[in-house]
């Protein structure tokens, strides 16, 4: 688009004064901002930011009637917990699923290990096991296990089922994950089934909805939160292929169904064939695997609903009367914790764009550096001058016509990598421990007896969740170490 076009279109949604330093920007920068302007739907920008805003006001008015916030009706979740029987067959339902390549997996892996001490990408982060393999590559060799166990159980042939993994990046993280997955030959994927796409980002905006410059020819924007992949499905894989996204994608390989994750969790069952089975049965356009809190104070948001829709209620949200509250079979009725763990029918992702716009994003007012438009200098804020916005996954859940919720043993699926080493809490020492200690449970549900103080890591290529391991019934281990094979679990005895 010619840059008159441009410059018109910005002035017209009221952004024109993205072009004050245009007369002394060399030919480099002028292009460099060229480029940025012809990315951002300027317009869209604008309803974004009038819908959050009013958004925001309407829940601030003491007047404003707010849907009331209500427990999951009955039946609405069921657990694996309590029901094995249930749990075999939804197990036989979703590696059915798997076996006719019916399955996807979409990562939501765009961060970066800040507060784990490291700038790489969370995924490449060793939490400290004795293999010291990352959390990448513990997901992609569970991946490539269920298709073993999918072509054994579903007798298909050796190779031939195929879960396609779409990694989703974000601008700082996408040229080094894609690297660090070359480096490691796909963990033994192949590189044609992992597929990189980029989360989105929106401008930064001032309190008035101004877009930020951060430099005389530079935008400044932020990631548009987890939400944004509904976006991100859309958007084209590369500049160089415009008419390839994740979307054709999943058509393209005849995809029904896709689980969605977050790359910090290293107990995730990456394509659980229990939940996958579970949604199927249910026909859920969308669902969430959940886990019991903790305590009634737990600062976690949990799967509620709000009059009549399914959402994710924040646990500020939450009265300590609520929070309290007991079902009668006396568990928490507000207990259903939410942990970025999705299942979507792929025509539910291809629907989600008729809706988006009725979505409200979040406003994050932050401190945002930015060029003085009358001097030209940089500044840097001591207090928050402007916003970013961010849409969060769960925001789809309230359009959802029929939602399901799956609840787990939080110490099988859950323990999240959130706080710097030595915390003790959603640390890498407490994900180390609950992956030790579920692979201690492998091994005595098999039959073993495993000696106090002795912890033994099996690899995912070995046994998916707990399958594969009847040969070591009877054994006692009293060494250390991790394996990769059944024969070397005979070096621990």
């Amino acid at each position: 688009m010619a840059i008159d076009n441009i410059r018109q279109k910005y002035q017209i949604a009221g952004q024109g004064h993205l072009f004050t330093f245009w007369p002394d920007l060399s030919d480099s920068e002028r292009k460099a901002l060229t480029r940025q302007l012809e990315t951002i739907d300027v317009e869209r920008v604008n309803r974004i930011f009038k819908k959050a805003v009013t958004s925001e006001k309407e829940a601030a008015d003491p007047n404003h009637k707010a849907d009331p916030i209500e427990p999951l009706p009955a039946g609405a979740c069921e657990s694996v917990v309590s029901d094995p029987a249930k749990e075999k067959e939804w197990r036989s339902r979703g590696l059915q699923a798997v076996a006719s390549g019916e399955v996807g997996v979409l990562l939501m892996a765009g961060g970066q290990g800040t507060r784990l001490g490291s700038t790489a990408p969370k995924g490449c982060y060793d939490i400290g096991l004795p293999s010291h393999k990352s959390l990448f590559q513990y997901q992609a060799e569970r991946i490539a296990r269920l298709q073993a166990v999918a072509e054994k159980e579903c007798n298909k042939a050796a190779g031939s089922v195929i879960i396609p993994w779409y990694v989703m990046t974000s601008g700082p993280t996408r040229r080094e994950t894609e690297d660090y997955f070359t480096k490691n030959k796909f963990f033994g994927l192949d590189a044609k089934n992992v597929i990189f796409f980029e989360q989105g980002t929106l401008p930064c905006l001032t309190t008035e909805g101004k877009i930020v410059l951060d430099s005389p020819s530079h935008i400044a924007v932020a990631p548009d939160g987890n939400g944004g992949l509904y976006a991100a499905t859309r958007a084209p894989l590369s500049q160089e292929d415009k008419s390839h996204s994740v979307l054709s994608d999943l058509k393209k390989r005849k995809v029904l169904y896709v689980h969605a994750y977050c790359v910090d969790n290293c107990l995730v069952k990456v394509a659980d064939p229990v939940f996958l089975g579970y949604c199927i049965n249910k026909q859920a356009d969308c669902a969430a695997k959940v886990v019991p809190k903790a305590s009634p104070s737990e600062s976690v948001g949990v799967v509620a609903r709000r009059g009549d829709k399914f959402s994710v209620v924040e646990y500020s949200e939450i009265s300590q009367e609520q929070a309290n509250m007991r079902s009668d079979n006396n568990e928490l009725a507000f207990g259903a914790a939410n942990i970025a763990n999705h299942f979507y029918t792929t025509s539910y992702l291809n629907s989600v764009e008729s809706f988006e716009e009725d979505l409200a994003f979040h406003i994050a007012r932050k401190k945002i550096p930015f060029v003085d438009l009358e001097t030209g200098e940089f500044v840097k804020p001591s207090k928050p001058n402007g916003m970013k916005l961010e849409m969060f996954v769960f925001d789809v859940f309230p359009y959802t016509q029929r939602f399901a919720v799956l609840e787990v043993a939080r110490n099988e699926e859950f323990s999240p990598l959130k706080n710097a080493p030595g915390t003790g809490s959603d640390d890498p020492g407490t994900s180390r421990r609950d992956l030790l200690a579920q692979h201690r449970r492998f091994l005595e549900a098999a039959g073993a007896r495993v000696e106090d103080g002795v912890q033994i890591e099996i690899s995912p290529s070995l046994s998916y969740s707990g399958e594969g391991l009847e040969l070591v019934k009877g054994k006692t281990f009293t060494k250390s170490g991790h394996v990769q094979s059944l024969e070397e679990l005979d070096t621990l005895l």
